[in-house]
């Protein structure tokens, strides 16, 4: 069961697949860390300027990209891309 927090949506995706994940929070920040085939990926949120966001490696795999804006959407948009 969704425990509450951050990055609901995101994790609310993630048990829906059956995809294991671990999920931290600090300074009311979410941090989600998971596998999918084998690949490492990470979502970290954070706050700056008053604008929230998040920084993963969803879209390539090695790098880091910061999304803004609703990235909840746009994430789960690029994990449901996958094959």
């Amino acid at each position: 069961m969704l425990q509450e927090g951050r990055l609901q949506r995101v994790r609310a995706y993630l048990e829906n697949k059956g995809w294991e994940y671990e999920y931290h929070e600090e300074d009311e920040c979410g941090s989600v860390d998971f596998s999918y085939r084998g690949v490492p990926y990470h979502i970290w949120e954070f706050e700056e300027n008053g604008e929230r966001g998040v920084e993963m490696n969803l879209q390539h795999g090695g790098r880091q990209e910061e999304v803004l804006g609703d990235y909840e959407t746009i994430l789960i948009d690029m994990m449901e891309s996958w094959k």
